[in-house]
């Protein structure tokens, strides 16, 4: 049942294998690390969301904190661990014009996309800083009895689509320095 799993490993192999530089392979350090506190954020979602059913249906009682720390979990996980998914190819990616491309060609269309994805990211991550800035001086919380700072999912957002430019800023970088004759 390790469909996913051959998914993104299909997907990294289709990728053109070189040697990273100090920031690719720091972020691979960096990812291994995230990966495996985002695994651990979304088994203690799934618990925390099991007990709210449980306590929701046998106790009658209000589950407000249960549902918003599971959705901060989550999100956090998510965009926490999207630059570790980038890094296998393990996004968006058209696959099936890949196996119809020569090697350059295809070259070429990792090159655009992944450009054309940092130029996105980039932009997402400046204005998620932005928004956490806000968020932070102005002290927003969340409309819930609860009512945590909304900073902490922000901030978690901000963090992982800014590893998430990053790497792919690596990956492009790669592209140029293979590029270049000798390299």
């Amino acid at each position: 049942m390790s469909h996913g799993l051959d998914n993104v490993e299909a997907a990294s192999q289709a990728a053109p294998k070189r040697n990273g530089g100090a920031l690719e392979r720091g972020l691979g350090h960096l990812n291994r690390v995230i990966v495996i506190i985002a695994s651990v954020a979304l088994v203690v979602a799934a618990f925390v969301l099991t007990y709210s059913v449980a306590t929701r249906y046998f106790l009658h009682l209000s589950t407000d904190w249960q549902d918003e720390l599971s959705v901060f979990l989550i999100v956090g996980a998510v965009f926490m661990s999207s630059a570790a998914v980038q890094a296998h190819r393990g996004h968006v990616a058209i696959e099936a014009v890949s196996a119809l491309l020569s090697p350059r060609m295809n070259e070429i269309r990792l090159f655009l996309v992944d450009t054309a994805s940092l130029a996105f990211c980039g932009f997402f991550a400046w204005k998620s800083w932005r928004l956490l800035e806000e968020a932070w001086i102005e002290g927003f919380r969340s409309g819930s009895t609860w009512g945590p700072p909304l900073w902490i999912p922000y901030f978690l957002m901000t963090a992982g689509i800014t590893l998430l430019s990053l790497q792919l800023l690596a990956q492009v970088i790669g592209h140029a320095r293979h590029r270049k004759p000798g390299a």
